[in-house]
């Protein structure tokens, strides 16, 4: 069972290896704002764990488990975005707000969260109707 930490650096390295085809300790150890030791010490840990393949002064490869699991992990942060942006948080708080509940929800809640979205996409007007009571909220 990966910790929320090993979660942040799948995550990572899936979202490199998927927008340049490589994944850099140093790349990665910039993004989640931690020492490229650090990132080292947690690349040895996945690997132990079969999620990355981690080779000493090269880039870090994800084993198929680690891509799967990856790829979940990304899918789960679009979504948490795209359900606060369908209830009305502002685009500014948004990324805060998924980094700070997205390890925090079980995936039960995650699947449930995710028949809301497909459900809330599919009813424009329910959706409109909640604009309609945010626009209320502000105004009082």
């Amino acid at each position: 069972m990966a910790t929320p930490g090993m979660e942040d650096y799948i995550e990572q390295i899936y979202l490199q290896l998927e927008a340049k085809g490589v994944a850099r300790v140093s790349e990665i150890a910039e993004n989640l704002e931690v020492l490229p030791s650090s990132v080292t010490k947690m690349a040895q840990r996945l690997d132990r764990e079969g999620y990355v393949i981690y080779e000493r002064y090269k880039g870090l490869e994800l084993t198929e488990q680690g891509w799967k699991f990856g790829k979940k992990l990304v899918r789960r942060h679009e979504l948490l975005e795209q359900f606060l942006r369908i209830i009305g948080v502002e685009e500014k708080n948004i990324y805060a707000d998924v980094e700070g509940i997205e390890h925090h929800l079980s995936w039960n809640a995650m699947d449930r969260i995710t028949d809301l979205v497909e459900a809330m996409e599919k009813d424009q007007e329910f959706v409109k109707k909640l604009r309609i009571i945010e626009d209320q909220e502000k105004d009082e």
